[in-house]
């Protein structure tokens, strides 16, 4: 029997035959050829294709898998056999070789500095390169973050890497953001864990391959701890305005604190991370407050209420409510579930499954294997599916479909849904969307969302609400469904980025008056007449089909970091970005996302605001957004 207790300098043949039987063998041989420093380990032939689109054997048929397995075990028989500690930090030229190999023979010149980094094999290169000491020694800078949720942690951790002195105000408890706020059952990450993670803080042995709440909490919690940014922090304290003060180009954050305690910060820089989906959305249904029971939105979970022999109704079928309402269903009296759109759903078979033995023992013994893993996922997802979004101005799908390959992913989606349903299928007309794949959010399922809907104590209803009765929902057909609980999944207010907070920028003038609804920022980051005032996760950072928000982050601080280091090296009091530059940024972006299958399809989305544009996601490649926010260029500034 295999021993997966043991480590690769004590494992048996037949524990290492077991473990490679389980592993994704595009990040295996690039792992051991970077160990053993050996190229012949990625022969060509063995090369992944990425063409095909959801393809989870990468185009190997079962011998060349077989092939690549027993390479592998060669490889680690030798490094078993050796004394020496293996390297995994490749020369440039070679490290061009091992990505060729992964990404399937790809052109890799232009991403070879962004996917080093994010590989972060041996050194963490994303590490400031210098500190205020060494900088502006003499010089009182401070900055206030506002957040400890995942974006808030980032930006906490360079600017003390840079000697920066830092505050962090966050208004819960804790660290953690929405993990930390969202606690209904079910809930968990709909990114593989593997890429759902700091480059420079990875986690080896993630027990999931899409971790649950608590799991992610804990990781968040632990890089807390492991990086020493708690005393940074200052827990239970919200911050319900900043001022500049142009005079002195500072910003002052009036602050409420444990016990209603008010107080003012004054700060020469302020990071705003509280991210976009902070606030739920509660619908506007007559009659919401006359409900006879207990009634709460998901992102507010009451664990008090007692929802087992009860009669639940809940209202939407997010990405929120598609992941607690099979919960629900296996304790409640009945379940009657509220449906305005359909949501495309992607077949995840490992969605809910734990990371094998198996798996794990390679991630650990392996080396290099967990960070090449890692990577494999990234790649899969840099740019691999936008293609699929890209809308064909040729294409004739009607409101189905955007381009050819959209047309595939939706037939290829339409198949997983009816083969689902095949025991209902008059559920058909109302599961199956009718708008293109990538204008709503995908939801991740392994077949748990059709083995919910059929069950005989759950109802699907399409019919739209007329209203709340102390009773329970009434539809426009004159229906009354009696309910003693009600639950609201209805996302959260994602378009109104920074509320309920106010900031007041130069001239007296208030953002949100400013915005009018419609947020926009330079990069996502900076907004003309607001000097020295960023954001974290801004208008127009969202990703749809290409990555995870964690890239996205990380990117915009080492934009922020390199802002403030360019304003200390110059003595210069603030930048403010040129309404002209921040202007054409956004026409670029707007024109962009009309291209997208989310910009053009009438659907509705959170990914839209109430003028019906786009303010939410990013319709160009990772790498410009990383080659975007490498250095900053004070010529789109003003220097104050």
């Amino acid at each position: 029997m295999p021993d997966f207790t043991q480590d690769l300098s004590t494992a048996d043949d037949e524990t290492i035959r077991a473990a490679l039987a389980q592993a994704e063998v595009p990040p295996l041989l690039p792992a051991l050829a970077s160990a053993l420093d050996d190229l012949s380990l990625i022969p060509e032939h063995l090369r992944p294709d990425l063409s095909v689109l959801m393809d989870p054997t990468a185009g190997l048929s079962y011998e060349q898998q077989a092939e690549a397995r027993e390479i592998a075990f060669a490889a680690l028989c030798r490094l078993r056999a050796s004394s020496e500690r293996p390297g995994v930090n490749p020369e440039l030229d070679d490290l061009r070789h091992l990505l060729e190999f992964i990404s399937g023979g790809a052109e890799v010149d232009e991403y070879l500095e962004l996917l080093r980094e994010e590989l972060s094999l041996g050194e963490d290169l994303r590490t400031p390169t210098w500190t205020k000491a060494e900088v502006a020694p003499d010089r009182r800078f401070k900055v206030a973050v506002i957040g400890a949720g995942m974006s808030g942690l980032v930006a906490a951790h360079r600017l003390r890497q840079a000697g920066i002195d830092v505050v962090v105000l966050e208004k819960n408890d804790d660290v953690g953001g929405t993990w930390l706020e969202n606690s209904y059952p079910g809930c968990r990450v709909d990114v593989s864990n593997h890429f759902y993670s700091y480059s420079f803080a990875q986690r080896p042995d993630w027990p999931e391959h899409f971790s649950s709440q608590p799991v992610l909490l804990d990781y968040f919690r632990g890089v807390a701890e492991h990086l020493d940014l708690r005393p940074l922090i200052r827990f239970g304290h919200e911050v319900t305005s900043i001022e500049l003060d142009e005079p002195t180009m500072t910003w002052t954050l009036n602050v409420v604190g444990p016990g209603g305690v008010e107080e003012s910060i004054e700060a020469h820089a302020v990071i705003s991370a509280v991210g976009q989906l902070n606030r739920p959305n509660l619908p506007d249904i007559k009659g919401m407050g006359g409900f006879a029971g207990p009634s709460f939105h998901s992102a507010r979970w009451d664990h008090e209420v007692k929802l087992a022999g009860q009669r639940i109704a809940v209202i939407g079928t997010g990405a929120s409510a598609a992941q607690f309402i099979p919960h629900l269903a296996d304790d409640a009296a009945h379940l009657t579930v509220f449906q305005r759109t359909p949501a495309w759903f992607v077949p995840t078979p490992d969605y809910h499954d734990p990371v094998s033995d198996e798996v794990q023992w390679l991630l650990h013994n392996v080396p290099g294997y967990a960070n090449w893993y890692r990577f494999w996922i990234f790649w899969r997802n840099v740019e691999g599916l936008m293609p699929a979004a890209t809308v064909d101005p040729e294409w004739d799908g009607g409101e189905q479909s955007v381009s050819q390959i959209n047309e595939f992913v939706r037939q290829l989606l339409t198949a997983y849904l009816q083969l689902e349903f095949q025991s209902a299928p008059e559920l058909l007309d109302a599961v199956v969307p009718t708008y293109p794949p990538f204008a709503k959010r995908f939801i991740r399922d392994n077949g748990i969302w059709a083995k919910t809907l059929t069950r005989d104590n759950v109802d699907l209803v399409t019919e739209t609400i007329a209203e709340i009765t102390p009773e329970g929902v009434r539809t426009t057909d004159g229906t009354l469904h009696e309910a003693d609980v009600i639950i609201y999944g209805t996302g959260f207010k994602a378009s109104d980025f920074l509320t309920p907070m106010k900031v007041v920028g130069r001239g007296g003038t208030e953002l949100h008056e400013r915005w009018a609804g419609d947020a926009r920022a330079y990069l996502g980051i900076t907004l003309p007449g607001y000097p020295n005032f960023f954001l974290l996760y801004g208008p127009n950072t969202n990703i749809v089909a290409n990555g995870s928000i964690t890239y996205f982050s990380e990117c915009e601080v080492h934009y922020v970091v390199g802002c403030l280091r360019r304003l200390l090296e110059t003595g210069d009091r603030a930048i403010d970005p040129r309404p002209e530059v921040h202007d054409a940024y956004n026409e670029r972006v707007d024109a962009e996302n009309l291209r997208m299958a989310w910009g053009v399809s009438g659907v509705s989305s959170w990914y839209k605001n109430a003028r019906g544009r786009t303010a939410q996601n990013w319709p160009f490649s990772l790498l410009e957004y990383w080659q975007l926010t490498r250095e900053p260029d004070f010529a789109d500034y003003e220097v104050l």
